[in-house]
């Protein structure tokens, strides 16, 4: 029996709380029934795609109201006459229902090409968003889930899964705590919101900048100067990212990498240290008002390593494993700068400059020759017909479907062996006025199973801004854009391989860490021979695919400096980790110290702070950027251990769509991996698998 199978027995509701859950879902379905009648029905599918300013109003109206509701019954059911039926059915049946019809409203705010539709799906979801909160800090609901917590009803290993993540979520939205509490815990966070956003508006001024003679920025191309504006005979160069990068990866004169260096290093200066420090102070004080003794125990505790002891160990392993590479590494880029400038000190400004140098003599490639072999239809193809071919999948493209723009594609997607309907997906890939600006990917319906027996499969869209057609001709994409769709088109994948049996545990809804790991590892398809001939040819005769010794030197340029680009990125996920378990660290101190440990003898430059300029710490990822290495180093070990030596076997493939991707959220990661390995993850294939190019 399967899974989704077994748990049908606990989802199914029984008595009065079988008939809240058909009359919630009766009225959803009458807030759209106008809409479908528009449309073709699709087995499974039930979100909107196309809806006015006025319906998004309108639905929003009733998702607030109906979640109102249910959240009111579950806190009037009496503690003594708890169960499953009349407690967690309905709210596992609430989130089923309306994460559809929420996405519904939502979706509109990035892709539709109406100002008002966008305002009006804006607007929606800031209500829902402020009402979801409201929701999830009920004490009322908390104290009769507790209850039934207490009682001891058997039930199935998803369904207690699912019970615990819903404590977990009101605990940590403060859910226990007392009024004035609660008030307290607002309060603080209003105050970390507004902090954290002045941090970064300190780092999006765009008005500090210097001015460079033109013998200053000796080796710098000709069409960067071109970008920048001549004020009486001197280059005016803006303190922004755009123009600092390629100064300090291209510009020959050693001084002006050290002056852009200083000058961008103090952007943020001592005002966003200060920031941080309070920002820490106040995260802290949030944490412990919850019961964490930290705010990095706080932010880690629902993710993978669980605790902030778990990630400290973590980075420093790493660091450490990565010492004889990045001393091999740093030996390179000091006998360049001798060969240069005979001068083998070297410092922090140096490191993209030599590290380009060193680029560019060691991989034959030329970018733009490369962006010639990847003409956007060709790579599309090419992506859906592997995933297709290694997941056992088969993608059926519906011509007559209902979209919100006439360039949306939409694509039903079938088990390839037994004919079962998986999900669906869209694709609006192509650029256009108003739309969201960056590639990702958003869930509109999760799979699950609805208490009346049935299955809601799920739907994600693929958003991107590939340039449209060209004379007739199909566009090209440079190659970190092709990276970029597949990795995205993978979370499309684990999204609709997901079989979980409650809408939460949906494979866009997981675990921080654990989302990352299946597309960090399928991007590894983007640098191998077999699979890049597959997505790419010439665009001039589409049978000339990528040679190999292109696909080659892809993956070197990859892999090169891999020790020293890790040994930054740990430097930071270090101080980000240390300052968010410690009281009243100083950062500056902290830095100076951490700097020439972390980065081999390299100080710090004077005056600067990685820290007052490092964005990710201020806002999205405080406590947690060491996530993204984590989530490299399972990918790693995954790509060695089982797809390395056939990247194209069906069995392994599916293996892992069943093992790994359906589970979703409804397992321990840890375990899903585990038991998928036959063993605990291991750091060195990462440091193999990421080592091997490197010089």
């Amino acid at each position: 029996m399967s899974l989704r199978r077994r748990e049908r027995r606990v989802i199914a509701a029984a008595g009065a709380a079988a008939l809240v859950a058909v009359g919630l879902n009766l009225a959803f379905s009458a807030v759209a029934a106008h809409r479908r009648r528009k449309r073709r029905e699709l087995p499974g599918f039930t979100a909107q795609v196309n809806l006015s300013a006025a319906d998004i109003k309108r639905l929003a109206d009733r998702v607030v109201s109906k979640s109102k509701e249910t959240y009111d019954a579950v806190a009037a059911v009496p503690l003594d006459k708890v169960s499953f039926s009349n407690v967690i059915a309905p709210l596992a049946e609430l989130d089923a229902q309306q994460f559809p019809l929420v996405q519904a409203c939502v979706l509109p705010r990035m892709v539709s090409p109406s100002d008002d539709v966008r305002r009006a799906s804006a607007e929606a979801e800031k209500r829902s968003d402020s009402h979801f909160q409201q929701c999830r800090q009920r004490e009322d609901v908390y104290r009769v889930i507790k209850a039934f917590t207490q009682k001891g009803e058997r039930i199935g290993l998803e369904a207690t899964r699912f019970v615990q993540c819903m404590v977990r979520e009101f605990e940590r939205n403060g859910a226990k705590l007392t009024q004035s509490k609660k008030t307290e815990m607002e309060k603080l966070k209003s105050h970390i919101d507004d902090l954290s956003l002045k941090y970064i508006q300190s780092l999006n001024d765009s008005t500090k900048f210097l001015l460079l003679n033109e013998e200053d920025l000796a080796g710098m191309p000709l069409e960067f100067l071109k970008e920048l504006e001549n004020t009486n005979g001197k280059w005016k160069v803006l303190l922004t990212s755009y123009y600092v990068t390629p100064i300090l990866e291209h510009c020959k004169v050693g001084s002006t990498r050290k002056l852009i260096a200083v000058a961008y290093g103090q952007k943020g200066g001592k005002e966003n240290i200060a920031i941080l420090e309070k920002l820490v102070q106040l995260r802290h004080r949030l944490a412990r008002l919850l019961g964490y003794p930290n705010y990095a125990d706080y932010a880690i505790e629902p993710r993978m390593p669980r605790t902030s002891r778990k990630v400290l160990e973590f980075l420093e392993e790493m660091s450490e494993q990565l010492n004889g590479l990045a001393n091999r590494e740093l030996s390179v880029l000091k006998d360049l700068k001798m060969k240069e400038e005979g001068d083998a000190q070297f410092s922090v400004e140096d490191l993209l400059y030599y590290m380009k140098r060193a680029e560019e003599l060691k991989v034959d490639l030329d970018i733009g020759e490369i962006k010639q072999f990847f003409p956007v239809d060709l790579v599309i193809s090419g992506i859906l017909k592997m995933f297709q071919d290694l997941f056992a999948l088969r993608f059926e493209e519906m011509k007559d479907a209902e979209t919100w723009h006439d360039t949306v594609r939409l694509f039903s997607v079938w088990d390839a062996s037994s004919s079962d309907l998986l999900g669906y997906f869209f694709l609006d890939i192509f650029s256009r006025e108003g739309k969201y600006a960056h590639t990702c990917v958003v869930a509109l319906q999760n799979g699950c199973l609805c208490s009346n027996g049935t299955d809601k499969v799920p739907v994600a869209v693929l958003l991107s801004q590939c340039p449209k057609e060209f004379d007739g001709n199909s566009a090209l994409l440079r190659f970190p854009e092709v990276v970029r769709i597949f990795h995205e088109f993978s979370h499309v994948v684990h999204h609709i391989s997901n079989r979980a049996t409650f809408s939460r545990f949906s494979g866009l809804q997981l675990e921080g860490d654990f989302a990352e790991i299946p597309s960090l590892l399928l991007e590894n398809w983007c640098y191998e021979n077999i699979s890049l001939k597959m997505m790419s040819g010439f665009h001039q005769d589409i049978t000339k695919s990528i040679t190999s010794e292109a696909c080659q030197s892809l993956k070197r340029r990859r892999d090169i400096f891999a020790g020293l680009k890790l040994k930054q990125e740990i430097l930071l996920c270090l101080v980000d980790q240390i300052i968010h378990t410690g009281e009243n660290v100083n950062i500056d101190d902290l830095i100076k110290d951490l700097h020439p440990k972390v980065m081999l003898g390299i100080p710090l430059l004077e005056g600067n702070s990685p820290a007052s300029c490092f964005p990710r710490i201020a806002i999205g990822y405080d406590a947690v950027c060491y996530s993204y290495i984590w989530s490299e180093v399972f990918a790693a070990d995954l790509f060695a251990s089982k797809f390395k030596d056939d990247l194209l076997n069906q069995h392994a493939g599916l293996r892992f769509r069943n093992k790994v991707l359906a589970p979703g959220g409804s397992k321990n990661p840890l375990d899903i991996i585990s038991d998928y390995l036959g063993r605990e993850p291991s750091l060195q294939a990462f440091i193999q698998n990421r080592t091997r190019n490197s010089l």
